[in-house]
């Protein structure tokens, strides 16, 4: 049988082919591709964490644990060491402030000043809040995460099994409009938690296998607290891109061969969907080929 991180290798040969040459939002240019669709099957116990360069899955786990606190702020994440979504802040603040501060200052910055943090660290109405404290035209605020556990407990045959983060009001107010943006759920008859998420633009080198790691870890959350088994993980791509300076980098990953995928299993079930930290998460048998470093494009 074919190994499956081959999907994702054999779509970045064929961006690497057939892409089409444009220049993107951050002026960095990519070669790009629209639509796109991978699936890993969870139930040997398995995750799709990528064997062909080393994935940092912790980072990508206590991400996942940050956008479940609806969180906003990029201080919670430094504090766990956590720098993923410096960029964004950093960049606002050298614009507004001319300063030429350095990414290890700043984030030491927000890590010890509460005032500067609330100042410079906040990110907008990005995943969290959308996830957790949606807020209706009434005044309402809607837990989608809670809402998808009620469903999946109460109503597991819905096909309404699903979150968001696309809020169209809130967009120009995001550091980043969400990339990522659907998750929808299918419960088999056999009580099998399956999982789709939707992501409109992707950045294949670097965006992909945190996203796929992340997507999971919520999955065997959701899975143990609605008393359901991990089923498959079905991954869909939008325009899912390679940025024109990870072409080498894209090109070594190729000449790697995959390794056995590991297994990632939670060590206890917490009281709620609120209660897991990063210590809940047991990884097993992960014997990846060296990392692979490129540059974010911001």
């Amino acid at each position: 049988m074919r190994h499956p991180e081959h999907q994702y290798l054999d779509l970045m040969a064929h961006i690497l082919d057939k892409g089409d040459r444009r220049v993107d939002r951050t002026g960095v240019g990519t070669l790009s591709v629209f639509g796109a669709m991978m699936r890993f099957d969870l139930g040997d116990g398995t995750a799709p964490i990528l064997t062909t360069k080393r994935v940092y899955w912790k980072m990508a786990v206590k991400e996942m644990l940050w956008f479940l606190t609806g969180g906003t702020n990029i201080r919670p994440l430094l504090q766990d060491k956590v720098t993923i979504w410096t960029d964004w802040p950093l960049a606002a603040y050298r614009k507004a402030t001319g300063e030429e501060i350095s990414q290890t200052d700043f984030e030491r910055r927000i890590v010890e000043d509460a005032d500067f943090a609330a100042r410079w660290g906040e990110l907008g109405p990005v995943y969290g809040k959308q996830w957790r404290r949606w807020l209706g035209p009434d005044g309402v605020e809607h837990d989608q995460i809670s809402a998808l556990l009620h469903g999946l407990t109460h109503t597991p045959a819905s096909r309404r099994l699903l979150f968001h983060a696309w809020n169209v009001p809130d967009i120009a107010a995001m550091a980043l409009p969400p990339c990522h943006m659907v998750y929808q759920y299918h419960v088999t008859t056999d009580g099998r938690l399956n999982s789709l998420m939707f992501q409109r633009s992707c950045d294949l080198l670097l965006g992909a296998p945190f996203n796929f790691t992340g997507a999971v870890a919520l999955q065997l959350m959701l899975a143990q607290q609605a008393g359901l088994t991990p089923g498959e993980f079905v991954w869909m791509g939008g325009d899912v891109h390679l940025y024109l300076n990870h072409l080498e980098q894209a090109r070594e990953q190729l000449r790697r061969e995959p390794r056995p995928f590991p297994r990632l299993s939670l060590a206890r079930k917490p009281d709620s969907i609120d209660a897991y930290t990063i210590a809940d998460f047991v990884l097993d048998g992960y014997d990846p080929h060296p990392p692979i470093k490129a540059d974010v494009a911001v």
